[in-house]
């Protein structure tokens, strides 16, 4: 949108999603309010480089392929997507700076979850130079067991580091690991944490698994940890692309995140391009639209964008 037209919907007092919005009588979107709407979980990279990628891996062929913001934007949504918080999937120290660089000039990333080694002499260092950048949001644990790393003093060294700058850690993992991000989050209160795509629970529309649940309620005692909706998709398994669009197929375990963890702290986000494998983009997002919606417009905002600025710290850069 050019800078006339940006100038006269503000002056008018609409946005460019309700200017769209406005057109599209007949749709899904049709009398559907604007919101922002922040996707705090996509992922880039570019297998063409000269030095690849470590993921994902050449045998992936539906993912492994050159992946990038303009890839995102030309998905068709029930909503236009404001901006995006990219979660490095690449353990290469490098790649923390080549999303950086990426977003140089590209605006619609508003910041980075990145990918460090925590509790090594490799972690301090970049981190140092990382955090002097304020996409620099903070990083994602994924690539040792979170049990074994609590018993090291060197990754509370480092998590307690994250703390001090500010930073926020999002934690992959199963329903096996949230009794340790229960321990962490006790360990490091002052640290936000954010529990990626529902712990990776199986979702078939009927049966919750009765030990997420409880470990569910018990983590959420933390005001220090977040829950990520995301994941809802891949949690059906179905990867011919086939996920339900409707939100009554993922209501039971929808109900039990916002019991646990209310309004103030579920975020969105979109696991994108990974969840285009079970679904499509507009189908992900209109899932926790249309259930969120029922919640009122202050939830619904919240969820979309609110609490990704309190956590992830997002820089509005229009």
């Amino acid at each position: 949108m050019n800078t006339s037209r940006r100038t006269f919907l503000r002056l008018s007092g609409l946005t460019a999603g309700s200017a769209i919005l406005s057109g599209c009588a007949g749709t899904k979107t049709a009398g559907r309010r604007p919101l922002t709407i922040i996707d705090t979980h996509t992922h880039f990279y570019d297998p063409t480089r000269p030095q690849g990628v470590p993921w994902p891996e050449a045998s992936d062929t539906f993912l492994y392929k050159k992946t990038m913001p303009t890839d995102y934007r030309a998905q068709k949504v029930e909503q236009p997507v404001t901006g995006t918080v990219v979660v490095e999937a690449s353990h290469w120290v490098e790649d923390n700076q080549w999303i950086l660089d990426i977003a140089r000039n590209d605006p619609f990333i508003v910041g980075l979850c990145g990918n460090l080694p925590l509790g090594t002499p490799e972690f301090a260092g970049p981190l140092k130079t990382l955090v002097k950048n304020k996409l620099y949001a903070g990083m994602r644990h994924r690539q040792r067991s979170l049990s074994d790393d609590l018993k090291s003093p060197e990754f509370i060294r480092d998590v307690k580091l994250l703390a001090d700058h500010n930073l926020e850690l999002d934690s992959l993992g199963n329903t096996a690991n949230l009794p340790h991000v229960n321990q962490l989050a006790r360990r490091v209160p002052a640290l936000r944490i954010v529990i990626d795509h529902l712990a990776n629970t199986r979702i078939d529309g009927r049966n919750v698994d009765p030990e997420w649940r409880k470990n569910i309620f018990e983590v959420a005692r933390n005001p220090n940890v977040h829950m990520k909706v995301s994941g809802l998709v891949e949690g059906t398994g179905r990867t011919n692309g086939t996920a339900p669009r409707d939100p009554e197929f993922y209501r039971p375990w929808l109900d039990i995140v916002w019991e646990a963890f209310g309004e103030d702290r579920l975020i969105y986000g979109s696991n994108w391009p990974v969840s285009a494998r079970f679904s499509s983009l507009g189908t992900v997002q209109g899932i926790v639209y249309d259930y969120f919606s029922t919640k009122g417009s202050v939830a619904l905002t919240k969820v979309f964008s609110g609490n990704a600025k309190n956590v992830y710290r997002w820089v509005n850069r229009d």
